[in-house]
């Protein structure tokens, strides 16, 4: 349909996204986070506290609390580098100046008596501006505009006054008339009453809407209730107040003397102090002591000054908020529209971006609570964490030997590369390259009459199956050292991560192996793969190889029918053993019993036919003889990898032993 002439064409205009959340924006990074979060768990943090220094950090994809609450107090720290409080004592001066600058011009061109008295008058005035504007009060100026520069100087401090109070007073008032300066003291008066009759309980509600009804264009928060027009009020009295904390001895002198001045009359001064009075027994629980350093050079008026400092509470109350170090922080204690106020819309997404990444890590069953109340992380969880660890580890086999990170399904064994005949009961794939080759030879072979179709047919003696080689199924035991030199010499965090990539590859990629996790210190115990994430590196003396190894042969034992495997992961030699009564005795050096029993169990292992790979974590020699030792004894092997390759040589001994069987 063609446009009319008349209307004119369309537009279109673009421009940053402000109303809420960008929709184009890329969902949240739930894996990303975790991974944070899983790397904090590993060295001995609780899911919970990990979660907040996850949030406090932020990722590499997403800024976090400490970037916006470096801001907040970076935006603080400049407000108050660059301004100072003299802005009216400075206005009123450059006015005060032009008066008598002007009265004076006037006074040299008149030849009277009176004029040069006056001229004495003028040259006499003190030096402090406020004794100077009184003493001119009563003034008689033959100047007119002098006498207007003087007049605007009751006009400022009047609407200085007001905005300290009521925020955006002084541009509403400029150039008011009497009548407009009427109706401002007929609101305080009004408000003073409203706040003694709240004050004694016997305000109304009737009351509140009157007086809103009356004088609502002074408050554009638009306040629902008395106790909203107090909060609103209180918070800028408060900060007024701390503005004239801030000033010296000497500023708060002048301009107290000029204040008097306002509009000429002191009844404003008097109806505003009422009103502090009753904001402040109304909120005692502002700040109405503190103070602020400022020390730069552009100078604010007494409204503007008053805002400021709001400002600056508002970002200490930001930063505060951010940091999230007081009992019970959560990420719904932070002011949204403070935060868009102060730092803009991009901070105010990136805090919407963080408290949604966190429900979204609840929602999502990432962190479920125990029975104590304790957050944990959750199965589902833990098998992401196994899989990124899984992830770095293939990516490092890659890198050493050009193996790729291969997903190959099929429980019935492995392809062997030949095919045969298909029997009944076979359930192995089909070989469909043989299976239609063999029907096309049978077809060309069989004699066919004219009227006979033309086509291939496939018949039950066609079919050729994939042969395949049964896996054979392993019994996996990974014995890793959790004593505190693990800790000490940083391997704790590689240790845990290579449990959980061995972890994750038996349970995804050949679930019919059976593999327990050990973990010795003073004592051994059996752990899943989410108490080995959560376990805390302790002070713990002690290796005790010899109690893990007992555990071992247990799990070995019951599975009797697989391939008995058994991989140790230590950087120390045994020096402590299990005595019949379940007590650990440790002793360093290692004694002579500690190494029997401990020999005397790898005899078992050996006997059962396991495996045996010992991979030596440091550089020591009395731990190197001990454990090539013990690995020539039951034919086994030793593996000294760094701390980058440990989970790589691991589950590379442990694919080499599937290959092996």
């Amino acid at each position: 349909m063609a446009r009319s002439p008349d209307r004119p064409p369309r537009s279109t205009r673009y421009g940053p996204y402000v109303d809420g959340p960008d929709p184009l924006a890329p969902p949240v990074d739930l894996r990303e986070a975790l991974e944070a979060i899983g790397r904090d768990v590993l060295e001995g943090s609780s899911p919970r506290r990990a979660m907040q220094e996850m949030l406090r950090r932020g990722t590499r994809s997403m800024r976090g609390l400490d970037d916006l609450a470096a801001r907040a107090n970076r935006k603080r720290r400049e407000l108050l580098k660059n301004r100072n409080l003299d802005g009216t004592l400075q206005e009123v001066r450059e006015l005060l100046d032009k008066a008598v600058l002007e009265e004076r011009k006037a006074l040299a061109r008149a030849l009277d008596d009176d004029a040069r008295f006056a001229e004495m008058q003028l040259a006499e005035l003190p030096p402090s501006t406020a004794q100077a504007v009184q003493e001119l009060a009563e003034y008689d100026w033959r100047s007119s505009e002098a006498r207007e520069n003087y007049e605007k100087i009751k006009d400022l401090l009047g609407r200085e006054v007001l905005d300290q109070r009521f925020q955006g007073m002084k541009q509403a008032l400029e150039g008011a008339t009497e009548e407009d300066r009427a109706r401002v003291q007929q609101m305080l008066s009004d408000l003073n009453d409203l706040l003694d009759a709240h004050a004694r309980g016997e305000d109304t509600d009737q009351q509140f809407r009157d007086f809103m009804a009356e004088h609502g264009e002074f408050f554009p928060e638009n306040p629902q209730s008395v106790d909203e027009l107090i909060d609103a009020l209180a918070q800028r009295s408060a900060a007024a107040q701390r503005l004239r904390n801030s000033l010296s001895a000497d500023q708060r002198a002048e301009l107290d003397a000029l204040a008097q001045q306002a509009f000429g009359s002191p009844d404003l001064m008097d109806q505003l102090a009422r009103l502090d009075a009753n904001l402040q027994s109304a909120r005692p629980g502002e700040d109405w002591d503190g103070s602020q350093n400022f020390r730069g050079q552009q100078g604010m008026g007494l409204g503007d000054g008053t805002g400021m400092l709001q400002d600056i509470a508002e970002l200490e109350d930001l930063g505060d908020q951010l940091s999230q170090q007081y009992n019970g922080a959560a990420l719904d204690d932070i002011d949204a529209d403070a935060l868009l106020r102060q730092l803009g819309p991009e901070a105010a997404a990136d805090a919407r971006m963080l408290a949604d990444l966190e429900k979204a890590l609840q929602q999502e069953g990432f962190l479920d609570k125990g029975a104590d109340g304790q957050w944990r992380l959750s199965p589902k969880a833990m098998r992401q964490l196994g899989q990124a660890a899984l992830r770095d580890v293939a990516g490092s086999l890659a890198s050493r030997r050009g193996e790729r990170d291969t997903r190959r399904a099929g429980a019935m064994g492995e392809p062997t590369g030949a095919s045969r005949a298909w029997e009944f009961g076979d359930t192995e794939p089909w070989d469909v390259v043989r299976t239609v080759t063999n029907a096309v030879l049978r077809t060309a072979a069989e004699p066919r009459s004219e009227t006979d179709a033309v086509g291939v047919r496939l018949a039950v003696t066609d079919v050729e199956i994939t042969e395949t080689e049964q896996r054979s199924q392993a019994a996996v035991a990974l014995l890793v050292d959790t004593s505190f030199s693990m800790v000490m010499e940083g391997r704790w965090v590689p240790m845990k991560q290579t449990a959980l990539a061995l972890n994750h590859l038996v349970s995804t990629r050949f679930r019919g192996d059976a593999l327990t996790m050990i973990g010795f210190g003073r004592h051994a115990q059996t752990l899943t793969p989410s108490e080995l994430a959560g376990l805390d590196g302790a002070w713990d003396q002690g290796t005790n190889l010899h109690h893990a190894l007992m555990l071992a042969v247990r799990h070995l034992r019951r599975h009797p029918n697989a391939q008995p495997v058994v991989l140790i992961v230590t950087d120390g030699e045994p020096t402590a053993h299990l005595e019949p009564d379940g007590q650990a005795v440790f002793d360093y050096p290692p004694s002579a019993r500690t190494l029997g029993l401990t020999v005397r169990e790898l005899d078992t292992v050996a006997r059962i036919g396991a495996q045996v790979t010992i991979f030596r974590l440091g550089d020591d020699p009395g731990l190197a003889r001990v454990v090539d030792r013990m690995a020539h004894r039951v034919g086994g092997r030793v593996i000294a990898p760094d701390l980058d390759g440990l989970g790589a040589a691991v589950v590379s001994d442990y694919l080499s032993s599937r290959k092996r069987r």
